[in-house]
């Protein structure tokens, strides 16, 4: 079976306060767009898979990773696509399985990513070795994997609080817009961003991100803030360059997508870029 994982993009983005567990209160609004990996499943034995394997020829697994695309580094025990077998192997006593994976999403760009492709993952098991796991279910396995990961279960539209991991339904329909997203090729650290980020200190229900995003669209560009941008462009000094651009270009809204480093910008129609904006485009398209 396949599937193709999707990216998503931070409608705005307030840190509030670092919580006793170590976490940050956030609050956010997560918006799925279809940039998206692609995944395959196949239990049992198959013929030998392209692309290259993240499985060392000592270990001893029951699930192997082939990958193409984006470079991914690292041991299998630390792809989360491995790591959701192994929480539903735990449970289930799971046969073996193969899978590829196409990286398309890029690592350290706020997009998503691999919390999608592990909650994809889990939607996928759940599907190819049918143990019927309600989405509540399937919910609870992506939460342990990441704070981000259960969103990609329902996959729509969310507005988010706690450490990222409290979801509420948030209807906001951009179908008729734009996007743009563009990808500096530069990781940006969640943990250096989280650090050095400028935090609200409280909950403000007046300038909640529920209000500012009920606004008509064009009015976003003056109240709807990703506080991780003061930190994260201070570390990249070019993102500052390419929302302007973005903005330059006829977008009603720019921003960074979480904390960093793709920028992206919701047009009305399909604009023309510069050459240096097309340089940077990894998806454009309706949304």
């Amino acid at each position: 079976m396949i599937c193709f994982p999707n990216a998503k993009i931070n409608l705005g983005l307030h840190v509030i306060n670092k919580r006793a567990d170590g976490f940050h209160t956030i609050e956010t609004v997560f918006y799925p767009i279809m940039f998206c990996d692609m995944l395959e499943i196949i239990k049992g034995k198959r013929q030998k898979a392209k692309g290259k394997s993240l499985n060392s020829e000592s270990e001893n697994t029951k699930v192997e990773i082939f990958t193409d695309g984006i470079k991914i580094d690292g041991s299998i025990k630390d792809n989360l696509v491995y790591k959701a077998y192994q929480l539903l192997d735990n449970d289930f006593d799971l046969s073996p399985i193969k899978c590829f994976l196409y990286k398309t999403i890029p690592m350290g760009a706020g997009l998503g990513g691999g919390s999608s492709d592990a909650a994809f993952a889990i939607k996928l098991l759940n599907d190819v070795f049918d143990l019927k796991l309600s989405i509540e279910q399937m919910k609870n396995y992506a939460s342990q994997l990441g704070s981000d990961c259960a969103f990609f279960i329902e996959n729509k539209s969310a507005y988010v609080l706690g450490r990222g991991n409290e979801l509420e339904n948030f209807e906001i329909d951009l179908s008729k817009y734009y996007l743009v997203l563009l990808y500096p090729n530069i990781h940006s650290s969640t943990s250096v961003a989280y650090k050095n980020v400028l935090k609200r200190g409280e909950f403000n229900e007046k300038n909640s991100l529920k209000n500012l995003l009920s606004q008509p669209i064009i009015e976003w560009k003056n109240c709807v803030e990703n506080d991780f941008e003061r930190s994260v462009f201070e570390t990249i000094p070019s993102l500052p360059n390419i929302k302007q651009h973005l903005y330059d270009c006829g977008a009603l809204y720019a921003s960074m997508s979480g904390s960093g480093s793709a920028m992206f910008g919701i047009f009305e129609t399909k604009p023309q870029l510069t050459d240096e904006l097309k340089k940077l485009l990894v998806f454009e398209g309706e949304m």
